[in-house]
């Protein structure tokens, strides 16, 4: 009598393949919870800019502590400029 066993079918490489499994959802969830958490900074910077800006603080000054470049605050102002125009 001659045993035949395929490597699938040994209980080793059915376990290794659901920890592979297990590890690659595990690295896609927290991909998507770090792109999550990454877009909502960029959500509340764009609400924050324009308020910023409102209350007389300089786009100087709101680049540096939103660590963004002037001319990004500036495309957040015209940008929150043309929505409120537009909604108006």
């Amino acid at each position: 009598m001659v045993f035949e066993i395929t490597l699938q079918k040994t209980r080793v490489y059915r376990e290794a393949k659901e920890e592979g499994r297990q590890e690659g959802l595990k690295q896609a969830l927290e991909e998507i919870r770090e792109q999550g958490l990454q877009q909502g900074r960029e959500e509340v910077k764009r609400e924050l800019i324009p308020r910023c800006l409102a209350y007389g603080i300089s786009i100087e000054e709101v680049a540096q502590l939103f660590n963004l470049t002037i001319e990004q605050v500036e495309q957040v102002k015209v940008t929150d400029e043309q929505e409120s125009s537009t909604s108006t």
